[in-house]
């Protein structure tokens, strides 16, 4: 196994965030046990391209339980962390994130997903004693968060009277659908108590897929960009679930919603512990605007693509750059 080198604190790049404690209180919320959920679930994609969802039906002993097998990962020796790593792309991986120079405040598990049956890449690190209920957490979690992001996707279909209802959702409950699962730990850097500036923990990003849904412990440090470009903080809610439009959600909805621009910065005072299930469809499904979707004389703004061609882009890209600009007619 060749170790990299993981890079030194003066490689992360500082930011200068917004003032302590200036949260951004217009985040959408839609309540997914209430009427005209589709609706508001449109309406917030439209406006913000990120939601908070509440009573989204995923047991919180489920979630705990998988935060805690994740905490109790993270606090083993870097020895025995790095006997799954270095992701390429899957695995553990310290603050190197990808291939091409992006570098953060972080350390993560990075699984691949295949959809039928439900499994993920295995690590070395899930044949120890120590990780024997790790395993039966991940799984208890996909399963339920799948369903989530099943049940969005169907009131985001009818909120845009899409027919068949189940468009989108097919996408990503083929049995070739192509998802990821990461798992962030954002360390605890007391440092920064003594400065007017952050060190990243994450850069900014758009997320490639269809949808991502994310989950944190009641920490600080998640920020989205507002289409004016300002950079907000966003409330954090450990039992709540947050939806975040992809790149390829606003390709099909012919830049109707737009994937959100977000990013991590690091926290003086406490750990941040984040899990995100990332939704794509098949290598060979094709992304191209959807036609009735577009209004009479309305043109596609974006060349069709399939989900394989633009995930290679994208790997080959860094963390911020516009990938779907070459994609654009």
């Amino acid at each position: 196994m060749v170790v990299l080198a993981n890079p030194a604190l003066d490689e992360i790049p500082l930011v200068r965030p917004q003032k302590h404690g200036a949260f951004f209180s217009a985040i959408p919320v839609v309540d997914l046990s209430r009427p005209f959920s589709a609706e508001a679930l449109v309406k917030a994609c439209e406006d913000v391209g990120f939601v908070k969802v509440i009573n989204h039906n995923v047991p919180m002993d489920v979630v705990q339980r998988l935060e805690a097998e994740t905490v109790k990962f993270f606090e083993m020796p870097q020895v025995f962390k790095e006997t799954s790593g270095p992701a390429d792309p899957f695995g553990y991986g310290n603050k190197r994130i990808g291939p091409n120079g992006d570098v953060g405040l972080v350390e993560y598990l990075l699984f691949g997903i295949t959809s039928k049956p439900l499994s993920y890449t295995s690590m070395s690190f899930l044949e120890e004693p120590s990780a024997c209920l790790f395993g039966p957490a991940l799984s208890e979690y996909l399963v339920a968060v799948k369903k989530l992001a099943s049940d969005v996707l169907e009131l985001i279909a009818e909120g845009l009277k899409i027919e068949p209802r189940d468009l989108l959702n097919g996408l990503v409950t083929d049995e070739q659908s192509d998802g990821l699962f990461r798992l962030n730990h954002y360390p605890r850097c007391p440092l920064l108590e003594r400065l007017d500036r952050s060190w990243t923990g994450f850069g900014e990003h758009t997320d490639p897929q269809i949808i991502s849904v994310l989950r944190s412990n009641n920490t600080t440090g998640l920020q989205i960009s507002l289409k004016n470009g300002s950079w907000v903080s966003v409330p954090p809610d450990q039992e709540s679930f947050f939806i975040v439009v992809g790149d390829c959600l606003q390709v099909l909805t012919n830049g109707r919603f737009k994937s959100v621009r977000h990013r991590v910065l690091a926290n003086g005072s406490k750990s941040r512990v984040s899990m995100i299930y990332f939704f794509g469809p098949p290598p060979a499904g094709k992304i191209a605007p959807l036609s009735q979707l577009m209004g009479e004389g309305e043109q596609s703004k974006y060349k069709e693509f399939t989900w394989a061609d633009y995930k290679k882009a994208a790997y080959k890209s860094r963390l911020g750059d516009n990938r779907l600009g070459q994609f654009e007619k």
